[in-house]
């Protein structure tokens, strides 16, 4: 009893303290805002916000007016020189007409009789007159052009507007690039966004339903569930694992003789572009005495009768971590090797007169910095894929698989949106993917800003 009332004193005390301390802060703020001029009571900072938000309001509709009178003086000045544009084309057309008929006496007399010298040095002279008008009439058609008034219209803008204009033709050359990405790839994909709020057979034009999709994903829709923990079981054991190994592969293959680096690069590619490899895995993990890791465990007594590797929803996932993990040197392995080879090779030399004394220095502080794009391209490869595991599953573990085993996210999607055909319910499932995606790579590329410090 009486330690019980010694711990109620003390935290009474503790309690006292921190509340003590708490309004004496507020009591210390509140003096240096009288000091600094801020309003002591309620009313007069809501009277003072109130001013300031009007304020705001007058400053902003004083710009608004601003540039609304400078639009309106540019887009008179404009018309008055575009106007002014086409009376001189018109006046230069004339003129140039005129000059053309002078013209052409002075070249038929000329070529009449070249001889005569006072006709030969009016044809000359008057060649040169006649070519300055021309050039004038070209000048003015010029300003009265399209490309020129782009040019008057950017300068008018901001630095982007200006930078845009410069190198416009850049722009003119990912034209055609970006026109078709944003119509197979952006468009198809807020069209996901869409249709993930309706129901859609691709029979009945789509019905919305709002987030009745959502909710039935993750209430009712148990192998979603089921698809979502494998899916992230596989991304958090084969997406670091195998960016590390690709990685590391890359950096130690870096290290050898041209031709074996060449060759040894094919080696550990091989595998992520073989046609038909799952044949060679399912002949591995065979249910049968002849399968060989069966038949190897047996031949060492680990095990007494085969085991049913592929039939056994405990080991499925496993095995499909395995060949994913096997067939992970893919790209991401690739722009390792150009981005290690692509690093300046004076900076080790200018590290170890700096300080650096170990591979793991020169590792962290010059190779990493160096290979930055690099790295993030791999990243997102390898989240791309680690995310999006389909082909090895339906190969190794069928489809659908044993108690929905080795069920990920992308198979769900097949199944909804290949076999049953629930597009709107199906592109929910595309919608939690993309968010999912994009959180990993915004969180991968945090990570790698501290590459180097």
């Amino acid at each position: 009893m009486e330690f019980n009332v010694i711990l109620y004193i003390v935290f009474s005390v503790i309690f006292a303290l921190i509340a003590f301390g708490i309004v004496r802060y507020v009591m210390k703020n509140k003096k240096l805002d009288r000091a600094n001029g801020a309003p002591a009571t309620r009313a007069e900072r809501r009277e003072k916000a109130a001013l300031e938000r009007a304020e705001k309001l007058n400053r902003k509709a004083e710009l608004r007016e601003a540039i609304k009178n400078k639009k309106a003086e540019w887009k008179a000045e404009d018309e008055a020189f575009d106007a002014q544009v086409k009376e001189n084309i018109v006046e230069l057309k004339k003129r140039v007409a005129e000059s053309q008929v002078k013209y052409d006496e002075l070249k038929k007399a000329y070529y009449a009789d070249k001889t005569n010298q006072e006709a030969e040095d009016a044809y000359f002279a008057y060649s040169k007159d006649h070519e300055r008008l021309v050039q004038k009439l070209r000048i003015e058609k010029e300003r009265a052009s399209l490309g020129y008034k782009l040019e008057r219209w950017s300068k008018r803008g901001g630095r982007l507007r200006r930078e845009m204009y410069i190198k416009r033709q850049y722009y003119y050359l990912v034209a055609p690039y970006t026109i078709l990405f944003f119509i197979f790839t952006v468009l198809p994909v807020v069209m996901s966004l869409v249709l993930s709020f309706t129901y859609f057979n691709l029979l009945e034009f789509p019905s919305f339903v709002g987030w009745e999709n959502y909710m039935r994903l993750f209430v009712d829709d148990k192998v979603f569930i089921i698809a979502i923990r494998n899916t992230l079981l596989l991304a958090v054991v084969t997406g670091p694992l195998s960016y590390l190994m690709a990685f590391i592969f890359a950096w130690l293959i870096n290290e050898l003789k041209p031709k074996l680096r060449a060759f040894m690069t094919l080696i550990f590619y091989a595998p992520s572009i073989s046609g038909n490899v799952y044949l060679v895995w399912k002949l591995i993990f065979s249910s049968d005495i002849y399968g060989y890791a069966n038949s190897i465990l047996m031949q060492l007594g680990i095990i007494q009768e085969p085991v049913l590797w592929l039939q056994n929803a405990d080991y499925i996932i496993w095995i499909v971590m395995i060949v994913q993990l096997w067939m992970s040197l893919g790209v991401s392995f690739l722009a390792f090797i150009a981005g290690l080879q692509s690093v300046n090779k004076e900076l080790y030399e200018a590290g170890a007169i700096d300080g650096i004394k170990s591979r793991w220095q020169e590792l962290w502080f010059i190779t990493l910095p160096q290979m930055k794009s690099q790295l993030m391209f791999g990243a997102v490869m390898q989240i791309t894929s680690s995310l999006s595991v389909a082909a090895v599953s339906i190969q190794i573990a069928g489809f659908p698989s044993i108690e929905y085993a080795g069920h990920t996210i992308i198979t769900h999607l097949m199944d909804y949106g290949s076999l049953r055909m629930e597009m709107g319910y199906a592109s929910a499932i595309a919608t939690i993917l993309f968010l999912v995606m994009i959180l990993a790579n915004g969180l991968i590329k945090k990570i790698l800003r501290r590459v180097g410090n």
